[in-house]
């Protein structure tokens, strides 16, 4: 009764899956892109934001990767290279980085607006600038904005992560993954104080940001990254996980629970809201992910929904947004109000899911399938 994700399917010689780590990945995606429908309706006031915390997910992104790459990996480098773990990571990721940005660079003109005033007098010279920039993962100056919001990626912002995520991965390969437990015992209660800071001291009263090439958003991206990404490695390293039933009903409540969860403190107390952004990212979000690490599936149905979501998950986050730069415009334009946006958002929604599924069966499985079958060692 197993039922293979496209990861498993891809590399053979992987280890067996988490499933529902990989379920909760999916829901927490979802949950990203209702997110994102719904933030051109705050006004740019954080307090205001639907779904209030779904930027958390970003930082629940990073632990998973964190402790799903030490379960991969951490035992395998006896055998293993680094170039080989590059060669990995890179066919893992990039080929949906390079789908997300073409995309992004379709979307470009049509997203021309009021809300990106910069866009229409944008030469297409300068676009396919930063769409190559982009297919390289190459972040952009503020000279190359060619959106407005100042973006590292402007075609494609949640790009951003994936360049904390490559970085986290150099250093895991260079220096974490000889690290002892005691290092890293040390160096995660430093990124959880400077992860605490930083939620706490925020002008916005959470830690929201790390997309521009700016000192300080690169800090909120590493203290962002820091802390996740750490703990996950710890996590697995130093834990059994259970084994219980039910689990992914119920960390996914849970998480869905955290990112949807109502702003705290309000306007007048900023620095409340920073102590629920660190309390999820430090204690809930490590307590879900070992909930989630020790459940078993049950039933061919839960085992394929959990599949799904997580053989989606990172296609939507990496493809969403350049519709949603459309989306936005459209709102701008019309002066849709969040009463009567119902029929169009709805529509963005599944479109989003749509364009994800499709570019994973038609693209990134067949395409990843024949680059791990040209480039990697079987071990």
């Amino acid at each position: 009764m197993n039922v293979k994700s496209v990861q498993e399917s891809i590399f053979p010689d992987s280890k067996k899956h988490y499933e529902i780590l990989d379920g909760l990945r999916g829901v927490a995606a979802v949950i990203v892109v209702a997110f994102h429908i719904l933030e051109v309706f705050s006004g740019g006031d954080h307090t205001k934001q639907l779904i209030n915390h779904g930027y958390l997910a970003v930082d629940f992104f990073f632990l998973l990767s964190g402790f799903v790459i030490a379960h991969a990996y951490d035992d395998r480098w006896g055998k293993m290279s680094i170039k080989e773990f590059f060669k990995r990571r890179l066919i893992r990721l990039h080929p949906m980085i390079l789908i997300g940005m073409l995309l992004g660079a379709a979307c470009f003109y049509p997203s021309a607006s009021d809300m990106f005033p910069a866009v229409a007098g944008t030469p297409l010279w300068k676009m396919l600038l930063v769409l190559v920039l982009g297919i390289f993962l190459i972040p952009v100056p503020g000279s190359l904005d060619i959106r407005g919001w100042g973006e590292m990626y402007p075609l494609n912002g949640p790009a951003w992560s994936l360049f904390f995520e490559y970085i986290a991965n150099i250093v895991y390969a260079i220096f974490l993954r000889k690290a002892s437990n005691t290092i890293l015992w040390i160096l995660t209660l430093i990124a959880a104080f400077f992860l605490i800071h930083l939620a706490v001291t925020n002008s916005h009263g959470d830690i929201i940001g790390g997309w521009s090439l700016d000192p300080a958003q690169l800090r909120i991206g590493f203290t962002r990254l820091a802390f996740p990404f750490l703990a996950g490695i710890l996590l697995r390293r130093l834990t059994k996980p259970g084994n219980m039933g039910g689990t992914f009903v119920l960390s996914s409540v849970l998480i869905a629970i955290v990112l949807a969860f109502p702003r705290v403190g309000g306007s007048e107390n900023l620095w409340m809201n920073g102590i629920y952004d660190s309390l999820m990212i430090i204690i809930m979000f490590p307590l879900i992910v070992y909930i989630g690490a020790s459940g078993t599936l049950k039933g061919k149905t839960m085992q394929k929904v959990c599949t799904f979501l997580g053989d989606i998950s990172y296609p939507i986050y990496i493809t969403h947004f350049p519709i949603l730069y459309v989306y936005y415009s459209y709102v701008v334009k019309n002066k849709v109000t969040l009463e009567n946006s119902f029929s169009a958002a709805a529509l963005v929604f599944v479109l989003s899911i749509t364009v994800a599924y499709v570019s994973l069966k038609f693209y990134d499985a067949p395409f990843r399938n024949y680059l791990a079958k040209r480039f990697l060692k079987r071990s």
